[in-house]
């Protein structure tokens, strides 16, 4: 099993979603995280960055490694495509997300974060959510030969989660 949290305490935001995944407007709430799949060549990770008020995949990545600028691509899609201010920006507490680089670049570009307690799925509910989606309408409906296969079927997914 791929580990993403940190073993020394990182400094992280504290919760303000407390479970209640709702917004009243667009780019009020998102909500991200990242999931692997194994391929024949190796791990391939994919990262996704929601709306909350539409279920709208905002950013998204895919990496074969999860450095964090794997996550900060995403995010960097994210700001390019929506421009917002003032955005709650939840995830867990992987080692990526709570990072010096990405909590930096969530203060830069106005947003406020936020991050669910460690190892507690529920604290980031929607995101897994969409994970859980990805993986059983895609991933385990067959084996994956390579990555580039696997990135041309991440392009097909994305395309029906936004439709």
């Amino acid at each position: 099993k791929v580990r993403t949290t940190v073993s020394r305490k990182a400094v992280a935001a504290g919760d303000r979603v407390n479970r209640q995944f709702v917004a009243e407007r667009p780019d009020q709430l998102w909500v991200a995280d990242f999931t692997y799949v194994s391929t024949w060549q190796g791990v391939v990770y994919v990262a996704f960055i929601i709306d909350v008020f539409a279920g709208y995949i905002v950013g998204w990545r895919v990496s074969s490694s999860m450095e964090t600028t794997f996550v900060l691509d995403a995010l960097e899609q994210a700001l390019w495509a929506r421009r917002p201010s003032g955005t709650v920006h939840h995830s867990d507490k992987g080692s990526q997300y709570v990072s010096l680089a990405y909590t930096q670049r969530l203060k830069e570009a106005g947003l406020l974060a936020s991050t669910g307690s460690t190892g507690d799925s529920y604290d980031n509910a929607m995101a897994e959510s969409i994970n859980g989606l990805y993986k059983a309408e895609v991933i385990h409906r067959k084996s994956w030969k390579n990555r580039k296969r696997r990135l041309s079927t991440v392009w097909q997914i994305l395309k029906f989660l936004r439709e």
